[in-house]
């Protein structure tokens, strides 16, 4: 009797011994999982966020090489205006010619250093577009009303660099270019509470003007879409014998 006792205690013991040593298996084996998944999903991080990081710099590095594409194409289409208009005054007006010529460097300079940073003053944009105006009134022979008024509550606002002489140059071109009288150029701008608004409005011979979007307006409306997405509105609107635009950038 003793004996079956014994063996019967011996049984009870060896099988709750089996199932502790099942326990501790299993509880190692689950907490190996748990290591392995954990292990895994610090790898999906690491390796999904290096290639984030790559497709953000490749997309940053794109952006960049197109901004810069962009701004290649503001700064010719100036030049090349200026120049052959200054090769035809050289024999007329010599001493115009001259001054013109000193001014047009002043301004090919700003384009070529200034025009390559990511941001520039507004204050030296303003200065930009005042030299650009004063330049053109030498050039014509005709008058030609123009006010350009501006204000800021701080001087130390930035924005990218060859913005808005977009704008005026295309009030000088359809409208200036083509009117032998009463042609008028009217700016606005005020940078106030982190936010610019630049007005400028012209009137035009209805006759001559094209319907479509030229090259320099899609060229501000992706530098726009570029720099600053959901933080601008370009309004443009066009009566029989006026054009006028208002552009608005936040978050300065």
């Amino acid at each position: 009797m003793e004996t079956r006792t014994k063996l019967y205690l011996r049984t009870v013991i060896g099988a709750v011994a089996i199932f502790f040593f099942v326990l501790i298996l299993m509880d190692m084996l689950f907490q190996a999982i748990v290591v392995a998944f954990l292990l895994a999903v610090a790898l999906f991080i690491f390796f999904g966020y290096r290639q984030y990081a790559s497709i953000l710099k490749l997309r940053t590095a794109n952006k960049k090489a197109e901004l810069s594409h962009l701004n290649s194409q503001v700064n010719p289409h100036f030049f090349f205006n200026m120049i052959n208009n200054l090769y035809g005054l050289i024999d007329v007006d010599s001493e115009k010619a001259k001054t013109m010529l000193l001014q047009l460097s002043d301004m090919m300079r700003y384009s070529i250093y200034e025009g390559q940073k990511d941001t520039v003053l507004l204050a030296d944009e303003i200065l930009h577009l005042e030299n650009y105006i004063k330049l053109h009134q030498m050039r014509y022979h005709k008058d030609i009303d123009v006010t350009f008024n501006h204000q800021m509550d701080k001087t130390n606002y930035r924005i990218i660099p060859l913005l808005f002489i977009i704008l005026l140059e295309n009030a000088f071109k359809h409208g200036v270019e083509n009117l032998r009288s009463n042609a008028f150029v009217h700016i606005d701008m005020s940078a106030i509470k982190h936010k610019v608004v630049f007005k400028i409005e012209n009137n035009f011979d209805h006759t001559q003007i094209k319907a479509e979007d030229g090259i320099g307006l899609n060229n501000l409306k992706r530098r726009l879409e570029l720099v600053y997405p959901n933080k601008h509105e370009l309004l443009v609107s066009k009566t029989e014998d006026r054009y006028s635009v208002e552009l608005t950038i936040k978050g300065l």
